[in-house]
């Protein structure tokens, strides 16, 4: 005999492998953040409230919010079966009615009003009313919805629950058990440890000066571990911030927070828990590393919440990072990260940032603006003209150098140095040229380490500086 029991399923971490009132509060950071920051104070103690509020701030297409097929799959099923299908979440019923609109769940749902979290007992309460104890089955994923389960005559749980589960069939409650649709692991993943390579960076100054101090080289080594981390902290508010503009995107879609195979608030802990690691072992070393950290984090979270959507401004600021571990690692290693080296490493990282955004233009598949970003097609050819000065600069800036002070007391031979100039120049024109062409990984670091074209052409560059140095031969 076929079940005809009404079927009422939650939205938030059930339906959805996200929390609508998460997804609302971060767009709406990324769109009016300091309106967004009052809001949540304020109504922190009143959720139905602060549900409305955020909902009419933030405006969630609701279309992008990635599903759980299991359990869009076991609704289906239900319909099929003639039973009566509705939503019963805790989020804003505004929200809730435009969800099911898109998905074709008829019926009349429930949800917070502004004056009802529709959360726990009170769900319970409301579908006791609408349908009658022990007359429905309602599925949840957490253990807040226990109330509800318990008034159910069956229990759908999603994700791993054997407690909760043995309790509700103790107490005579039919259970079905759902996979959770979210790992630890995806989330390990959204941390982009590929991404650390760019902190070797802080190992230059070092280098630079010849150093091999193996105290310096140890300080240096806790420098990288405190950026990678702090590196990793914003990328998850940066992932976060662009949860709607990620899921238009032909490859970022599949990252774990757009994509719902890790949770917000799991994220929001980590990248906390990241940052105040990153902080913590700067102030061990020294304060002013500790300052360094500090204003790459705040300039890393100014670009994620807005510079990332200023034309020229966000290339700007990507170099000024890269320049930062440089300083960084001058500070860490106890050297002074020479005034040629800073003045080289801006004018080449803002031509690679140029590369960055040409790659995204050149694979874009319409005219229009980049989701998230300020730039559309039309802005290709001035952002090859500024990659083109910013090599033209770097290049120059290396030349000058070869006949420095500095560089007379670090090299034997300055005339094999500046042979070091071709390679160099090489490498940079290539990497704008590939991509111009859309032939890059829409990250020019990540690609610059997997291309083992350019990794022998800069092979070929720090072998012959060696040789100027008298280090080899």
């Amino acid at each position: 005999m076929i079940d005809k029991r009404p079927l009422a399923v939650d939205i938030d971490g059930t339906f959805l492998k996200t929390d609508m009132l998460f997804e609302g509060f971060w767009l709406a950071l990324g769109k009016q953040p300091l309106n967004t920051l009052k809001t949540v104070f304020r109504l922190w103690g009143d959720r139905a409230r602060l549900k409305r509020e955020i909902t009419e701030l933030a405006d969630v297409n609701v279309e992008l919010l990635p599903v759980n097929p299991d359990i869009q799959a076991y609704m289906d099923q239900a319909r099929e079966d003639g039973r009566e299908v509705i939503f019963a979440s805790a989020s804003d019923e505004s929200l809730v009615q435009r969800l099911a609109d898109h998905h074709g769940v008829e019926g009349q749902h429930i949800g917070s009003n502004g004056d009802v979290n529709l959360k726990g007992s009170a769900k319970a309460v409301a579908l006791n009313a609408r349908f009658g104890e022990g007359k429905y089955a309602y599925a949840g994923d957490q253990r807040l919805d226990l109330a509800v389960w318990k008034c159910a005559g069956e229990a759908i749980v999603v994700g791993h629950h054997p407690g909760v589960a043995k309790q509700l069939e103790d107490d005579g409650v039919e259970v079905v058990q759902l996979k959770k649709s979210w790992s630890r692991r995806s989330l390990a993943k959204g941390l982009r440890p590929h991404q650390w390579v760019k902190n070797i960076l802080l190992l230059l100054p070092l280098i630079a000066a010849h150093s091999l101090d193996p105290m310096a080289l140890m300080r240096v080594v806790l420098a990288i571990a405190a950026f990678s981390a702090a590196a990793s902290s914003i990328y998850v508010v940066n992932d976060l911030l662009d949860l709607e503009a990620d899921r238009m995107h032909p490859k970022k879609r599949f990252r774990p927070l757009a994509a719902g195979s890790a949770r917000i608030p799991d994220a929001m802990l980590t990248s906390f828990a990241l940052g105040i690691f990153a902080l913590g072992v700067g102030y061990i070393i020294s304060w002013p590393l500790f300052g360094v950290i500090a204003l790459y984090m705040t300039l890393s979270l100014s670009y994620s919440l807005k510079f990332k959507k200023m034309r020229w401004v966000d290339i700007a600021t990507l170099a000024g990072l890269y320049t930062l571990r440089v300083i960084a690692g001058g500070l860490a290693a106890q050297v002074v990260a020479s005034g040629w080296m800073v003045a080289f490493i801006f004018p080449t990282f803002l031509a690679l940032g140029c590369v960055k955004r040409l790659t995204e233009l050149t694979l874009a598949k319409s005219d229009g603006k980049v989701p998230g970003r300020g730039y559309r097609k039309s802005d290709r050819e001035d952002l090859l003209n500024v990659a083109g000065l910013g090599v033209f600069f770097s290049l120059v800036i290396f030349l000058l150098y070869t006949f420095s002070a500095t560089a007379v007391s670090l090299y034997d031979d300055l005339w094999l140095l500046r042979l070091a100039i071709l390679p160099l120049a090489l490498w940079q024109i290539r990497m704008v040229i590939l991509g111009w062409q859309g032939k890059q990984d829409y990250d020019p670091i990540v690609f610059a380490m997997r291309d083992k074209t350019g990794i022998l052409i800069i092979a070929i560059t720090v072998l012959i500086m060696f040789y100027a140095s008298g280090s080899i031969g």
